[in-house]
């Protein structure tokens, strides 16, 4: 039988509990209040940014996404893993490793190979993400650093489902960010409609593969740290995934009628 919690954290320090857990629950209503804020309008950036919106001055685009991304997901997270955190067994430091994976990628290489539809962006934009990513990537960097598993939690199906479910999720995001980068590379009439694998189901299979990475993430530590962030990611991405789906079908008449916003057949 499966222990419902398998692990401890937190058993002799009473104001890191309720910090942490505090946080989680902070975590949780900044998820609410994005899902609400942009499914009714979504952000102003790239293709749903227009001229007379003003979010700040204009800032250089890939440095800015840089500091957003990376300073958080990796720098961030590093420290507290590493300064703050405790635990050193095999599932932590995998679940260390998973992270960096994604984020040196998604704050280090991604920004500076994608042929962005300018070089420049509102600071507003990287404010607004920098934010976010802070808190997500201090709760469960403290997390994995705090949380002492099950000896032999490695062998437990929920370790073995996140992490099937999260490198699916990964490899499913970085084909999608490689094919946007190769049609954007050979197109100079600005955006244009894609095609192939997940590109053929749904329109923004980049955001479908990391929405599978933090859902495996969630499973995997089994946390409500990691669930929030999944739950943050849901709240960002399905708005923004039909927002650009319906920018798509209005830019494009021969846009693939079968073709869904986010989660193939479904959505």
């Amino acid at each position: 039988m499966l222990n419902a919690l398998p692990w401890t954290a937190f058993e002799h320090d009473k104001v890191h509990f309720w910090v942490h857990y505090g946080l989680c629950a902070f975590g949780f209503l900044l998820a609410v209040i994005t899902f609400i804020s942009q499914t009714t309008k979504p952000a102003p950036y790239g293709r749903h940014h227009k001229s007379n919106q003003s979010c700040g001055p204009m800032v250089h685009q890939r440095i800015a996404h840089t500091i957003s991304d990376a300073t958080p997901g990796v720098l961030l997270f590093s420290l507290v893993f590493f300064l703050y955190g405790t635990e050193r067994e095999y599932p932590n430091i995998i679940f260390f490793c998973l992270w960096l994976c994604h984020y040196i990628h998604r704050g280090i290489i991604h920004p500076w190979i994608m042929k962005y539809s300018s070089p420049t962006t509102p600071l507003g934009i990287p404010l607004g993400g920098l934010f976010p990513n802070l808190l997500y990537s201090f709760l469960n960097a403290d997390w994995i650093g705090s949380a002492d598993y099950d000896a032999g939690y490695y062998q437990d199906p929920r370790f073995i489902i996140g992490i099937v479910i999260f490198i699916t999720g990964y490899i499913i995001n970085r084909y999608a960010d490689i094919a946007v980068c190769k049609l954007r590379a050979h197109s100079s009439i600005g955006y244009s409609v894609p095609h192939g694998c997940l590109f053929d189901r749904i329109s923004c299979p980049n955001y479908f593969g990391e929405m599978l990475e933090w859902f495996g993430w969630a499973i995997g530590t089994w946390s409500l740290a990691g669930t929030v962030w999944w739950l943050f990611s849901c709240a960002t991405f399905v708005p923004r995934a039909r927002h650009n789906h319906q920018w798509y079908k209005e830019q494009f008449p021969d846009y693939p009628k079968n073709r869904k916003a986010l989660i193939p057949l479904l959505y």
